[in-house]
């Protein structure tokens, strides 16, 4: 055998083992445990010429994120805000619906006085900051992924023993799809996964996050939260991989966006290993929230920086950067909130704060026996697209 046909013979091997790779065992039938779902394929199949260019673009948006990240002094503050955007928007995909108000409002103080469906977002806060935490000391695992679905469900959830809910059309009722089912093949299939997100294969941590998001969809491990923890699963594998430091990629918004062309292209995955329309689908959302982020980030500091010249001028003698922050970090605040930061006692900090209301930086509101002093500016920013803001007086 020449080196030609060597070549080639090597060659078309390849194909066939990808080909066996990629194909399941049996027929896909949607309303059968798909128990042959096969394993996350080759970087020859997930990096594409399409793929890879829209890589680059999406890399580019997300380093910018990480960049602008740095702008703001205080990281509590990004913490304390876009968190709870993608909070909101990945239990609403759940149709777990809250006010921003509600969840803004119960963020730092007496979550437990909340409604049913603030509580769950909130505790979706938790978990994506609990997984944040996790990685610092050991790497992404299925052991990750119980901890955060337990935290989202608050019960001692683990991978599912029976049978998993099948996605059904809506408009047909038809089954569509099916997971694998028995807890021995899902620990199986988890494993693999793992093994996917740690190899050193030379994929693209941006691919790796998207292939590995189908994968964690079409396992489903849990009897419930599968799509809330697959989706903060995203934002810990990028940090994992170092193209974050916080957990600020805000890529519920996309997905809510988009829903109808996220689970599509899910599912187009399972029927036809259409990787290439998924894959761009997430490299999308990875750019275009990133862009977003990016913008609602910069806005954020100029908010702070035009606070700060505000209250210097209007208010000298209380001005300090320790309460400018404090009113970023918590856009409700409470009396309490400066006694614990140890800026004033009771009185001197009630003082502080309705100060800075009667100059319009804050709006003092009541509720039951406290009083709330709220960064509207702020909220208004975190609350919507708008990157501007009302000008101090």
């Amino acid at each position: 055998m020449d080196m030609r046909t060597a070549c080639a013979y090597q060659l078309d091997m390849a194909k066939k083992l990808e080909k066996l790779r990629m194909s399941p065992k049996k027929p896909f039938d949607p309303g059968k445990p798909y128990d042959s779902l096969p394993l996350v394929p080759s970087a020859q199949v997930l990096e594409t010429p399409a793929v890879l260019r829209k890589c680059i673009a999406a890399g580019r948006a997300l380093a910018a994120l990480q960049q602008a990240a740095h702008l703001i002094p205080n990281q509590d503050i990004l913490i304390n805000s876009i968190p709870l955007r993608e909070a909101k928007d990945s239990s609403a995909i759940e149709n777990i619906l809250t006010t921003n108000d509600n969840l803004f409002r119960h963020a730092n103080v007496d979550p437990d006085s909340a409604d049913d469906a603030t509580k769950e977002t909130l505790r979706y806060r938790t978990a994506l900051m609990q997984g944040f935490k996790d990685i610092q000391t050991r790497p992404l695992s299925t052991r990750t992924a119980v901890t955060i679905c337990r935290t989202i469900k608050n019960i001692d959830i683990d991978i599912r023993s029976g049978s998993g809910t099948a996605l059904i059309h809506q408009p047909s009722g038809k089954v569509i799809y099916t997971p694998p089912e028995g807890e021995t093949i899902l620990r199986d299939k988890l494993s693999a996964l793992e093994r996917f997100l740690h190899a050193q294969d030379g994929i693209d941590p941006l691919i790796r996050m998207a292939a590995a998001h189908y994968q964690f969809e079409a396992i489903h491990p849990f009897i419930d939260g599968n799509g809330r923890t697959g989706r903060i699963l995203n934002t810990l594998v990028l940090i994992e991989n170092g193209l974050l430091s916080l957990p600020i990629l805000y890529l519920s918004r996309y997905i809510q966006e988009h829903r109808t062309g996220y689970h599509e292209r899910l599912l187009a995955v399972t029927t036809h290993g259409a990787w290439e329309p998924w894959l761009l689908f997430m490299l999308s959302a990875v750019k275009e929230t990133s862009i977003w982020t990016t913008g609602k980030i910069h806005a954020i500091r100029e908010l702070m920086d035009a606070t700060v010249t505000h209250v210097k001028t209007a208010s000298p003698k209380i001005y300090s950067q320790e309460l400018v922050e404090i009113i970023f970090v918590q856009p409700y605040s409470r009396i309490g909130d400066l006694v614990a930061a140890g800026l004033a006692n009771r009185v001197t900090a009630s003082k502080y704060l309705k100060e800075l209301a009667l100059k319009g930086v804050l709006e003092e509101r009541k509720e039951g026996r406290e009083n709330l002093f709220i960064n509207i500016r702020l909220l208004d920013l975190l609350v919507t697209d708008e990157n501007r803001f009302k000008p101090f007086a």
